[in-house]
């Protein structure tokens, strides 16, 4: 390739909940873009990550955990999933050490099928022995037998420069899809809500955080601070009282999570306002997932 020419291309990562997607577009990032929390569907969208360089754009694909979808909101999550193979590049099989069985035998089927460079990553070997990650080689193998089995740790960074540096290697010729001071393809507001949605997944068990989405009504940036207002929708009046709590000291505690990661994103002093309304079974209503995005 001549010094003049330029590589861009997505590299779409897949796999079961929890195995640690997000952790490593963050990793390979450098940046916290993805909710990283260790509770199942906690990345509902299809995010894209791009790392730019002065002749590559690589365009990470992180996708939500393959799961059997119980209603419409779940159907459009693994709909992200199916698109994320389409117009891939390279694809990463994403499982963690323990994983003993393929819980999706037929996209894994459609995976092995593929003809694009296939790499199955093995994560989470900071927890494991050296006899097992030897044996979890061996049996991903066997499963995919044209593809690079490569052993990493997303949380401690272990594999990743060699990583980032092989899926670069990789891409196609081709000028950038995305202007080169990007981050992703999501607008500022989107990370809001998503900061928002994860210190509720922080603060909140059982069914509260998964019938709780989030809308920034409004997004102000001034030279010094952003000041933002941000709307909690969930699907029940009883839910609401649970999001706000006594004298809503809760809504407080998710408020400061919020900012307290915005700041960090954004580099600015964060002033956020919440409120909580109820929107009744928007996960299953068409017009409502349209509005949030999870459908075309």
């Amino acid at each position: 390739m001549s010094k003049t020419s330029h590589k861009s291309g997505y590299v779409s990562i897949v796999g079961n909940p929890n195995v640690g997607k997000s952790t490593l577009v963050n990793a390979l990032m450098g940046k916290d873009l993805s909710i990283t929390i260790p509770k199942a569907q906690t990345t509902r969208h299809r995010i894209l990550g791009l790392i730019n360089g002065q002749n590559h754009q690589l365009i990470l694909s992180d996708t939500p955990g393959i799961i059997q979808p119980a209603y419409e909101m779940q159907n459009s999550m693994m709909d992200f999933v199916k698109e994320s193979l389409i117009d891939a590049d390279v694809l990463l099989y994403m499982i963690s050490i323990e994983e003993k069985q393929i819980k999706d035998e037929a996209l894994v089927a459609r995976i092995k099928k593929s003809k694009i460079p296939l790499f199955v990553l093995i994560n989470k070997i900071d927890t494991s022995s050296q006899a097992a990650l030897e044996t979890a080689v061996q049996e991903w193998s066997d499963v995919f037998p044209n593809a690079k089995i490569i052993p990493i740790s997303a949380l401690t960074g272990f594999f990743i420069p060699e990583l980032l540096q092989m899926l670069i290697d990789l891409l196609p010729e081709s000028p950038a899809y995305f202007p080169k001071d990007q981050l992703s393809d999501k607008p500022e507001r989107f990370f809001v809500n998503e900061s928002i949605r994860k210190s509720i997944l922080e603060h909140y068990d059982k069914e509260i955080p998964y019938a709780v989405e989030v809308i920034t009504e409004s997004f102000k940036e001034e030279e010094k601070i952003i000041r933002i207002r941000a709307v909690i929708l969930v699907e029940r009046e009883t839910q609401k009282g649970i999001i706000i709590g006594h004298k809503g000291e809760q809504l407080k505690k998710v408020g400061i999570g919020a900012r307290k990661d915005l700041a960090s994103f954004f580099g600015k002093k964060i002033h956020i306002e919440l409120f909580v309304k109820v929107q009744k079974n928007w996960r299953s209503n068409p017009q409502q997932l349209k509005r949030f995005g999870y459908q075309q």
